[in-house]
C-alpha cells in the first residue's frame, strides 16, 4: 500500500525552482535514504510532505490524504534541535512536547500522555534516563530522546532531517541501528536525509538523490551517472564489503 504518493511536484522560491517535477512513491515499511548536496531541496521536500510548504504545482498524498490532514500520523525530527543545555528540563518532559498536537496549548498532560512518553523512551532505549536532564545526556542520547519525541504520537511515517549531525561515529552507528529496529520491528516507514552516503547505503532499503530533481529507481542502487548529475561533479564508486562513494579530483 502506498503511504506517500507525489506527482509532478514543483516548488519555487520567488521565480527560482527549488524542486522540479518530483515523482515519488513510498510503501508501508519502506526505509528511504535521501542524499544530495546542500541547497538541493531535501529539507523542502520533507516540509512539503508535512504540509508546512504548499506546492506550486503537482499533487502530494500522504496516507491518501493531504499532508495537513495526515500530519497526525507523521513523526518529524528537524535538522537542528536548538535548546539551552543548562535549561533544567527532563528527558521525559522533552518527549511529552511531542504530544502537543493531542493535548493542545492549555491542556495539561495526563496519565495517558506520560505513559505514551515512557513507551517512546523505552522504544529508543532511553527509559532509564527519563528523569535525567536533557543537557546531562551525551549527543547520541539526546538524539534518541528527540526521536522518542517524534514517536510519542504513534506515527506510521518518520521523517528525519540530518539526525546524526554533531554525533560522533560510534554513536552514529548505534543511532542507525536504532532506526533499523524501528523500521524492521515496529513497522515504521522512514525517510532519512543524510550526507553520510556510506551509512545510508548500508542501512536503508531504498536510496534517492535530490538536487532540485529527484534521481530514484525504487531500490538501494543509484548509478554513477545519477549521482554525478545530482552533485554536478565526477564520482568514483568503490566497494570494500561496505559500499561507499567518493568524489574524483575536479575543478
Amino acid at each position: 500500500m502506498n503511504i506517500v504518493s507525489i506527482r509532478g511536484l514543483w516548488v519555487y522560491h520567488r521565480t527560482h525552482p527549488v524542486l522540479e517535477d518530483i515523482n515519488l512513491d513510498l510503501e508501508e515499511g519502506d526505509f528511504l535514504g535521501l542524499i544530495g548536496p546542500n541547497g538541493g531541496g531535501k529539507s523542502t521536500l520533507l516540509k512539503v510532505m508535512l504540509g508546512f510548504i504548499k506546492p506550486d504545482r503537482g499533487t502530494v498524498l500522504i496516507f491518501g490524504k493531504s499532508p495537513q490532514a495526515a500530519r497526525g500520523r507523521i513523526g518529524y525530527m528537524p535538522q537542528k534541535t536548538l535548546f539551552d543545555q543548562n535549561f533544567p528540563v527532563k528527558a521525559l518532559d522533552v518527549v511529552l512536547m511531542g504530544r502537543y498536537s493531542r493535548s493542545g496549548l492549555l491542556r495539561r498532560y495526563g496519565r495517558e500522555d506520560r505513559d505514551a512518553a515512557m513507551r517512546a523512551l523505552e522504544a529508543v532505549g532511553m527509559g532509564v534516563h527519563a528523569e535525567r536532564e536533557i543537557g546531562a545526556l551525551s549527543g547520541g542520547e539526546q538524539q534518541r530522546v528527540f526521536v522518542a519525541r517524534s514517536l510519542v504520537s504513534d506515527p506510521r511515517l518518520l521523517l528525519l532531517d540530518e539526525p546524526t549531525s554533531g554525533v560522533d561515529s560510534a554513536q552514529q552507528t548505534e543511532f542507525y541501528d536504532l532506526l533499523s529496529h524501528l523500521n524492521r520491528d515496529m513497522g515504521i516507514a522512514i525517510v532519512l536525509v543524510s550526507h553520510d552516503i556510506t551509512a545510508v547505503s548500508t542501512h536503508v532499503k531504498k536510496i534517492a538523490c535530490l538536487n532540485q530533481r529527484l534521481y530514484y529507481h525504487g531500490s538501494r542502487e543509484l548509478t554513477r551517472e545519477d549521482i554525478e548529475k545530482a552533485y554536478c561533479c565526477p564520482v568514483e564508486m568503490i566497494a570494500h564489503g561496505t559500499p561507499h562513494r567518493v568524489l574524483r579530483k575536479h575543478d
